[in-house]
Order: structure tokens, then C-alpha cells, then sequence
């Protein structure tokens, strides 16, 4: 009865419970209103492809993806496409890291900064935003949360040899989803150092971060190739580094506050035989050691390569918002510990307390997030639209092309409208987009329509036509046409078109 006690008296470890929370602020809103926005399009395109044609268009877009892609494909043939499976898994995979930070967090601070750090990794932000997104980076931040608690394992002395195979396959997995995920492995070394890991450990990660990062060499050298992809991404500003600059000092402040613990509770055998190299000795091991890198390094890596070629997206490094986490969870901890001998019971309300301030704080930022506009555009939100306007002899246009995922994963609402610009269909073409006419050939085939149905992004995040077919299509609309309906909707925008001198339609035509 005592041992049962004790277990009710505990309750659920703070890594389940991170977990579940976690799982239900994925869970909530899943479906964002139905809406599906253009990154979420392309995830949605590819994975409905035959694995054949997968393997085909990556050799010429998005190989960066592949194994992203692959995975989705198989998800879907199990589970049907739906907004479900296609966000789901990026959910399970906070869960993970969520998870991860709770665990390291117990390990390194204690019970408070654990429950902290897990809980407040899901309310971040930036992990809010991908919470729920069809794409790879939650994904990428659950295998960094894995191999850090990997690596926490290896340096306190608990893991084995095959823990090192188990880290080195999660970097490299991690690298085949985005390759961008290696800036962990210099994160890791600034952990080792500042721990003064001892020569074998040293030699063990050197050779596990040489085969993770050989692995991925073929497929960073491939996406070179393919870099063009990455063109739209600006230069980095002043103002960009706004962010960063942020999250370094939050960080920063919650190193200043971690302090080792002066009794920790490890799991597992206690003392290594005097043969091996054992556990680090008590606070060379911290939070902060672990987190601050975590946090830091990839951040200040990226805008490093940036400064080279433009690629600073905060989701590249979103796995760096698990050193957040555990640096935020190592301040609540030392709060509970500094406020418990001055005020009593402090450790029971002070904790609770904290959460809850921080999750009222972020709860605006949460439902921002769930909403439909809180992406670039939504895809699907034209849809009703489309078949209203559409009628018997229209056309369609799509500018830019990229566009045209709307057709791609609303084809019933495009039934019976041509597009007249497109030659060879995404399948056919192995592309996202497919292959269009020459500019002079889609100049010919506007000219012999009657009513266009132009699907374009709206004014607020539309850019001008870059390429010469979209200045043909937007010149040939201007000179020979006439709007007859414009509708805006969550961030894309479509127009019917009439050619000038011909008869005005009945209202009952253009249902």
C-alpha cells in the first residue's frame, strides 16, 4: 500500500505529461477551418503521386523533400489523403520533443523544470506554427530532442555502444529531411566541450557526426542543383535578426538562472566501473551547457550561411527552439528552488502558477495560429468561388503558375474550365506546377476566349509578374478584357474576365 501510494502521490512522469499536453494543443483546430495553404498544397500534390513518379520529380524539384515525401506517400495510401493525415504526424512528432525536453530537463535540473520546459516547448510561437503543418520541420525537432537525450545519456554515463549508432542514424535521418538539421552536430561539440567530455566520447561522437553527415553528402551536394528553389528567400536585413536576437537574450537569461543540482536523482546505475569513463562529475553537466548550444548555434549558423546565400527561414532551425524550452524550464526551476525556503508550499503553487502565467500569455498567439488567416493563403478558400463564376466556354489562367495547386487538389471545382496555358500536366512533366505554353502561343489562346477565369494571389501578398508569360497574361487581360467579378479570399484571388465587345452574360450563366 505504501508503494502504491507513492506512485498515486507522483502521478504521471512530467515527460508524459508534456507529451499529452502537447498532443492536445496539436489536436485542437487541427483542421484550421479546412484550409490548406501552398507549402501544405505541395506536400499534398506529391505524396498522391505513384512512388514511381515521386522518385522521377525529385531528380528534378525538391529532392531536399524526398524522404519527407516518401514518408507522406505512404501515410497516405495507408490512411486516405486528408488534412488529418497530412498534419498528424507533424503533431506526434512535437509530442516527441516535447517529450524529449521534459526528460532532459528532469535529468540536468529537476521535477520544475522539466514540467516547465515540456509544457512551454508546444506554446513557443514558432512551434505553435508547425504544430500543425504538413512539412517536415516538427518532424526534424523531434529527432534533435531524440539525439540530444541520446547524447545527455552517453555523457552521464547511462548509454551503451549502440546508443551512439542510435545517434548518428537520428542526425542522419534528421539531415534526409532537411539537411539544415546538421548545424546541430556543432550545437552538440560546443556541448562536449563546455562538459570537458573525456577522449573516448569525443572519438565515438567525431565518428557517429562523420557517418551522419557522409550519408547526407550526396543529397546536399544534389540539391545543389536545384537551388533555384530557394531564390524567392530575401536577403538578410538589420531587421530579421530582430527575432534571433530575442530568443538569444530569453535564452541567455535562463543560462544565467540554471544552477546545478546538488542532488540529483539519476535512474539507472549510480557509479560506472572505475575502467570505464563515467558520469560527468556533478555540475559539469547542466542546462545550460546543453541548451544554450541548442539554442544558440543553430541560429547564429544560419545567418552565418545566409550571409553567403540567402536561406534565413526560422523553420529551418526550428529544432533550436529546444534549447528555448529547456533554458525557460531550467529558470522556473531555479525560481521554485529559490522561493521554496523563503515562502512555504511554494513549491506546490509557484510552479503551477508560472505555467499557467505563461500559457495565458501565449493563448492569443494559439488562436492566431488555428486561424485560416494565419498562413500566407489558403488554397481551398477560392474554391466556392470558382464553381459560382465558372460557365459553359471559360477558360482558366493561373499566375504565377504555382497557382494552379488549387486546381491540383480541388479538381472537382475546376470541372469543365480549360487551362489554356498549361502543355504538359505536373505528371507528365515531373513538376509541382507543369510546363506551359511559349508566351506567344498563350498570348493566341487568350485571344480566342470569350471569358477567363484568372486564379492569382491577392493584392496584399501578390508580387509583379517576373516571368514573360505572366506579363503576357496580365498585358493581354488589361488591353482586350474586361473584370466582370472580383473575389478576394484569405490571400488568393480570382477574377472573370469577359472580352470586350462581346455580350454581358445572364446572371444564370456564370452559376
Amino acid at each position: 500500500m505504501t508503494s502504491r501510494a507513492a506512485v498515486l502521490r507522483r502521478g504521471l512522469p512530467s515527460w508524459t505529461v508534456a507529451a499529452l499536453w502537447t498532443l492536445a494543443l496539436g489536436l485542437w483546430g487541427l483542421s484550421r477551418q479546412h484550409s490548406v495553404w501552398r507549402d501544405e498544397a505541395a506536400t499534398w500534390l506529391v505524396a498522391v503521386r505513384p512512388a514511381g513518379e515521386i522518385r522521377h520529380l525529385l531528380t528534378h524539384v525538391d529532392a531536399v523533400h524526398g524522404l519527407y515525401y516518401l514518408l507522406m506517400h505512404g501515410l497516405f495510401g495507408w490512411f486516405g489523403p486528408s488534412i488529418t493525415t497530412l498534419r498528424l504526424p507533424s503533431v506526434l512528432a512535437t509530442a516527441v520533443a516535447a517529450a524529449c525536453v521534459a526528460v532532459i530537463g528532469r535529468r540536468l535540473a529537476g521535477p520544475w523544470a522539466a514540467l516547465g520546459g515540456g509544457m512551454v516547448f508546444g506554446l513557443l510561437p514558432a512551434v505553435q506554427f508547425h504544430l500543425q503543418e504538413g512539412r517536415p520541420y516538427a518532424l526534424v525537432a523531434a529527432g534533435a530532442g531524440i539525439s540530444t537525450l541520446l547524447l545527455v545519456n552517453l555523457l552521464q554515463g547511462r548509454g551503451r555502444g549502440t546508443y551512439w549508432v542510435a545517434y548518428g542514424g537520428t542526425v542522419l535521418v534528421c539531415a534526409l529531411l532537411n539537411w539544415l538539421s546538421l548545424l546541430i552536430l556543432p550545437a552538440h561539440l560546443v556541448t562536449l566541450v563546455r562538459t570537458r567530455a573525456g577522449r573516448g566520447t569525443w572519438v565515438r561522437w567525431a565518428a557517429a557526426s562523420a557517418a551522419a553527415a557522409a550519408g547526407a553528402l550526396p543529397l546536399i551536394l544534389f540539391s545543389r542543383s536545384q537551388s533555384g528553389q530557394v531564390a524567392w528567400i530575401p536577403p538578410l536585413t538589420w531587421h530579421m535578426l530582430i527575432g534571433p536576437a530575442v530568443l538569444l537574450t530569453i535564452g541567455g537569461l535562463g543560462a544565467l538562472l540554471d544552477r546545478p543540482r546538488k542532488d540529483p536523482q539519476r535512474e539507472g546505475p549510480s557509479q560506472e566501473s572505475p575502467s570505464q569513463e563515467g558520469p560527468h562529475r556533478e555540475g559539469r553537466l547542466s542546462v545550460a551547457a546543453v541548451g544554450l548550444p541548442l539554442l544558440a548555434v543553430p541560429q547564429l549558423g544560419l545567418i552565418g550561411l545566409s550571409l553567403a546565400k540567402p536561406l534565413f527561414l526560422d523553420r529551418y532551425v526550428l529544432f533550436s527552439m529546444l534549447g528555448l524550452a529547456l533554458l525557460i524550464g531550467a529558470g522556473l526551476e531555479t525560481a521554485v528552488r529559490a522561493a521554496s525556503p523563503r515562502i512555504p508550499g511554494a513549491a506546490r503553487w509557484l510552479g503551477p502558477a508560472l505555467i499557467a502565467v505563461s500559457v495565458v500569455a501565449l493563448l492569443p498567439q494559439a488562436l492566431a495560429t488555428r486561424s485560416p488567416g494565419s498562413r500566407v493563403d489558403d488554397v481551398l478558400a477560392m474554391t466556392a468561388d470558382v464553381r459560382r463564376l465558372k460557365g459553359p466556354g471559360t477558360a482558366v489562367l493561373f499566375v504565377p503558375a504555382e497557382r494552379r495547386d488549387t486546381k491540383l487538389v480541388s479538381p472537382d471545382a475546376f470541372t469543365g474550365l480549360r487551362d489554356i496555358a498549361l502543355t504538359r500536366s505536373p505528371q507528365e512533366s515531373s513538376t509541382l506546377k507543369g510546363v506551359e505554353a511559349d508566351p506567344a502561343r498563350i498570348r493566341g489562346a487568350m485571344l480566342a476566349q470569350r471569358r477567363i477565369l484568372l486564379v492569382t494571389d491577392s493584392p496584399d501578398v501578390a508580387r509583379p509578374p517576373a516571368g514573360r508569360r505572366d506579363r503576357v497574361k496580365a498585358a493581354v487581360l488589361k488591353k482586350y478584357f474586361t473584370v466582370v467579378a472580383d473575389e478576394r479570399v484569405r490571400g488568393r484571388r480570382v477574377t472573370l474576365y469577359e472580352r470586350l465587345g462581346a455580350a454581358r452574360p445572364s446572371p444564370g450563366s456564370a452559376r
